[in-house]
Parts: C-alpha cells; sequence; structure tokens
C-alpha cells in the first residue's frame, strides 16, 4: 500500500510541479511568452481545484481505488495535450491552461486524499512514517527525474519533455500501483467509509478553528515553497550558474523534500508534532532569507536550497497527518479534498507572485523575502494549532 502511494505521489502531477522550470526556456523561446505569463497561466488554472471536495466524497462514497485510476489517465491525457501545443501553429497560452487544468483534475487522486485514507485507515501509531515513506515517492522521483528530464529536454527538446511525463505516469506507474494495491490486503479506509469509522462529519470540520489553522498553514507553506521551485532553475542562472548547474538545484531541493518528509514523519510519531512542524518551517524561512543576499558557488546554493525545501517535504506530510488524527477517517477524503483548493489557492498565489514579482523588480529578491515571512506565519499556526476541537475532547485519532 506504501509503495502504490510512493508511485502516484512519484509519477503524478506533483512531478511537473516540481519540474515545471526544466520547460520555462523552452517555452519562452518557442511561444515568446515570459516568465510571468507562464507562471499566471499555470496560477490561475489552479482553480480548477475547486473540484477536489467532490472527488473526495467520490472517494468516501465508493472507495479510493476507482479515483486513483481515472486520476492517472487523466495524467497521461493532460501530458500529451501539453506536448502537442502548438504543432499547428497556436500560440495562445490557453492551451497551456488547460493542460495545466487537467493536471490539477488529476491530483486529488494522487495525492494524500487518496492513499493518505489507504495508509491512516491501516496505521496508527506508526501514521507519521508510513505517510511520509508514502509521499517522499514525489521527493525520490524528482531526485532522479530532474537530470534525466534535463538531458531529454536538452537533446529533444521540451515536447519529447512531456512525453516521457506521459510515459512514466501511464505506462509504467499505472500497472505497478494497480498490482500493488491488488496486493494489499483489504484496508479499513479503502472502500466506502463505514458508520462506525471514528472521525466528524466535513460539515463539522469546517466549522472547527482547527482546520482553518491547519490550511492556512498550508496555505502559507505552498505560497513560499511552491513559488520558489517554480523558479528555481531560472534563480540558479540569475545567481551565476550555468542552466545544466542550475538543474542540480533541482535535485537538492528533491533531496530536502524527502528529508523533510522522513525526519518530520518518524518526530510526529514520538513527539508533540505541533513545535516540530514549527521549528521546520523556521529553518526553511531562514534559507530563503539567506537567498535574498544573491550568494555565490554552486556548493552553497545547494545547501540553502536543500534547507529552503525542508518545509515542502514536511508539509505533504503534515496536512494528511493533522487531517487523520484531529478529525478521524469518517469523511477524511472529503475534509482533505476542501483543504486542497484553499492549499492550492496558495500555489497559485507563488507561481504567480515569484513571476510577476520578477518581472516587476527584475529579481528575485522581493519574492524570495516575502516567502520568509509566509514561512514564519506558518509556523505561528503550528505553534497555536490546539488538539483540542471545541469540546475540549482529545484528539479523535492518534
Amino acid at each position: 500500500m506504501v509503495a502504490a502511494a510512493m508511485l502516484g505521489a512519484g509519477l503524478g502531477p506533483g512531478l511537473y510541479q516540481n519540474l515545471s522550470s526544466l520547460f520555462t526556456p523552452g517555452l519562452e523561446a518557442t511561444f515568446g511568452w515570459s516568465r510571468g505569463d507562464i507562471a499566471t497561466a499555470a496560477g490561475l488554472a489552479l482553480g480548477a481545484a475547486i473540484a477536489a471536495p467532490l472527488i473526495g466524497r467520490i472517494a468516501d462514497r465508493i472507495g479510493v481505488r476507482p479515483v486513483i485510476v481515472a486520476s492517472m489517465l487523466l495524467l497521461g491525457v493532460a501530458y500529451l495535450w501539453l506536448s502537442g501545443m502548438g504543432l499547428r501553429g497556436g500560440r495562445d497560452i490557453w492551451r497551456y491552461q488547460l493542460g495545466v487544468v487537467m493536471l490539477v483534475l488529476a491530483l486529488p487522486g494522487t495525492s494524500s486524499l487518496a492513499y493518505g485514507k489507504l495508509i491512516a485507515g491501516r496505521f496508527v501509531r506508526g501514521r507519521g512514517l508510513a505517510l511520509a515513506l508514502g509521499t517522499s515517492g514525489l521527493a525520490l522521483t524528482t531526485l532522479v527525474a530532474a537530470p534525466l528530464l534535463g538531458m531529454v529536454i536538452s537533446h529533444h527538446g521540451w515536447r519529447a519533455g512531456f512525453v516521457a511525463l506521459a510515459i512514466g505516469s501511464t505506462l509504467v506507474a499505472l500497472p505497478l500501483i494497480v498490482l500493488s494495491l491488488r496486493a494489499a490486503a483489504p484496508a479499513r479506509g479503502g472502500g466506502p467509509a463505514p458508520a462506525d469509522l471514528p472521525g466528524v462529519s466535513a460539515a463539522a470540520a469546517r466549522r472547527d478553528r482547527r482546520f482553518w489553522i491547519l490550511v492556512g498553514s498550508a496555505w502559507l507553506i505552498n505560497a513560499a515553497t511552491t513559488g520558489f521551485v517554480t523558479q528555481l532553475v531560472p534563480i540558479g542562472i540569475e545567481l551565476g550558474l550555468s542552466a545544466p548547474r542550475a538543474a542540480l538545484l533541482l535535485t537538492s531541493f528533491a533531496a530536502s523534500a524527502l528529508a523533510g518528509r522522513l525526519l518530520i514523519g518518524w518526530l510526529v510519531d514520538r513527539l508533540r508534532p505541533q513545535p516540530v512542524a514549527a521549528a521546520c518551517a523556521i529553518v526553511s524561512a531562514a534559507a530563503f532569507l539567506a537567498l535574498t543576499f544573491a550568494p555565490g558557488g554552486l556548493a552553497t546554493l545547494l545547501v540553502l536550497v536543500f534547507l529552503a525545501g525542508l518545509m515542502n517535504g514536511a508539509e505533504n506530510d503534515l496536512l494528511p497527518f493533522f487531517a487523520a488524527r484531529l478529525f478521524g477517517l469518517r469523511a477524511y477524503a472529503e475534509i482533505y479534498g476542501t483543504a486542497i483548493p484553499i492549499a492550492i489557492s496558495g500555489t497559485a498565489v507563488g507561481i504567480i507572485g515569484f513571476g510577476r514579482l520578477h518581472d516587476m523588480s527584475g529579481g528575485y529578491a522581493l519574492a524570495l523575502t516575502l516567502g520568509c515571512g509566509a514561512l514564519l506565519m506558518a509556523a505561528l499556526c503550528f505553534l497555536v494549532l490546539p488538539d483540542h476541537g471545541r469540546d475540549d475532547g482529545p484528539p479523535v485519532a492518534r
């Protein structure tokens, strides 16, 4: 089950999010779009995440496995659509937006909305580490795929890069996911939610202040770290690196995301999770601030990018962990699905903000400074996040 989650996260739409900056130079050269244009188009398309609560409700009612399969198939279609942009002469950026919309619609079924429910239904004491291992697939795949996809794009162009992603998601990942889920014994959270599952309804969760503190932290983290990673290669180039050496920064970011997931997953099973999450956010904020001083040298940049990316890795483990801990499994997928559009609106702000602030100021210092502030605010959210709700009862799921 954890292996299936690793495959789904690793070759899901999050991989394109992490590697999208590899495509930026080619899209600029082919269509004449600026970095701000590309970032804005992608950011606005993230509005499709509004469908996530509905997808979550479907997963709670009919089970997550059909949602997983449909999402992976849609993902392949999205990549093939993106690879075909401009073949008939069209340069309208709405074509790129439509491709990103399909990627966003595929996101819930490849994320912790689906796999988190399966894992949380199976694990209790080791839930944090199990979720961390499941979500670590994205970091592991990014670590390997960044240089490989960079070489594909360098030798065969950006269209070949999208085709490679389509092959990876539908011809490699999907069959392995199906086989892994079939091999796993039926899990408590894998089908329609039975009445005896612990937890609250989605409506009750939305009335709970803890839900809004939690999704607020996710919004802030996404705004900072996703905006950062989608501009990471251009940031490296502006700091004096060649394009191939700048691509190595993506490898460092992926390594940090992996380390953040596993370290935080291990710690939250043993310590009170709120201070652990806050400490990780503060470390990432400090790295953002250091990058605003435009440090030179590949080694220094690799270290700072590693530290800046720690919270990106941790957040993907913390949100499903806290959702199951605070609200239980009864309506987990719908609750998590309600959080996704809010969290992704932060992603949209980050993607658009980093691109537009670069166009406006001629550099990335302002965007990095604002990202530092967002991460410090996220740390504050975790510090004030209580385990108890309005009824002052215990967490519904430890």
